[in-house]
């Protein structure tokens, strides 16, 4: 049994990503669509289709890389854990890298990055940092 999909999500895309696959595969969810779109928002995916299948759809994320087939995704890493929730409030908001990364949250408002959650005010649930 699988207690964490969301740190599951983010080992196939680092696994992937360490052996220079095109693309990784998983099981779908509406927050696993939302953490996909925000990683193609900011440029460290190419792109991520949803194939539907008998049993369940999959989540398929196209990974990028550079000229030289340097990655563009450092490292992935899951921050609120099922065992031990981390939150943010509007005014502590987390900074990856001095800036350099993004921070994915889990607000009222939807799956944002801190710039955005900056940007309306608001906190939330950490789910990851992207560096």
């Amino acid at each position: 049994m699988q207690t964490d999909p969301i740190a599951d999500m983010l080992t196939r895309i680092r696994n992937a990503n360490k052996a220079m696959h095109e693309d990784a595969a998983m099981p779908t969810s509406r927050l696993k669509e939302e953490i996909a779109r925000i990683l193609k928002e900011e440029g460290y995916i190419v792109g991520y289709r949803v194939e539907k299948g008998e049993s369940f759809d999959s989540l398929v994320v196209e990974l990028k890389f550079g000229k030289n087939r340097e990655r563009v995704i450092s490292d992935l890493k899951r921050v609120s854990k099922p065992g031990r929730r981390v939150y943010a409030r509007k005014d502590r908001l987390p900074r990856v890298l001095g800036g350099m990364g993004t921070a994915i949250l889990s607000t009222s408002k939807g799956v944002v990055t801190s710039r955005t959650a900056a940007e309306q005010g608001i906190g939330g649930e950490v789910v990851c940092f992207v560096w």
